[in-house]
This record gives structure tokens, C-alpha cells and sequence, in this order.
């Protein structure tokens, strides 16, 4: 089961509501990461960069976290976990 790069991208804006990560996606001169403000979680895309890239930045810092315990839809998942 594969999904379409826009249903990922909104997989992903879910996902970090639950966890309560405030995912911010603007234009800059940045490729996009996480960080932590304020005991606030961040993590910041680069609307200018392809989706594609988009999606890579986003499924390299969700795997950073311990999702064991969190429900993901599969496709998600997996693609979290190849990335």
C-alpha cells in the first residue's frame, strides 16, 4: 500500500499534532530539522525545497523519536522506517 506525497505530507501534520511537535513550514535558506525552544518541539520544512525533500526532513526527525508505542498507519510507518 503506497500513498501519494500530499497524503504523506498530512499523515506527518497529524502525526506531530498528537505528539505535540509544532510543525512549522516556511521559506528560507535552510534544509529543515528539529529543535527544541522553550521545552517546545519544533521541526521546520522548507516550503521551497521539492516535496519529496520535504518528506525525507520530516521522516528523518519523526524516526528520531520512539514511536513504538504510537498507532501509525502502516504506510506511514514504513516509510518513516526506510527513511
Amino acid at each position: 500500500m503506497s500513498s501519494r506525497p500530499e497524503e504523506l505530507i498530512v499523515m506527518f501534520e497529524e502525526l506531530a499534532d498528537r505528539l505535540n511537535i509544532k510543525l512549522v513550514q516556511d521559506k528560507g535558506d535552510f534544509a529543515g530539522g528539529s529543535c527544541l525552544i522553550r521545552e517546545e518541539n519544533f521541526i521546520v520544512v522548507n516550503k521551497r525545497k521539492p516535496l519529496e525533500q520535504r518528506l525525507k526532513v520530516l521522516a528523518r526527525e519523526f524516526g528520531k523519536i520512539n514511536l513504538a508505542d504510537v498507532y501509525l498507519v502502516p504506510v506511514l510507518r514504513s516509510y518513516i522506517e526506510g527513511s
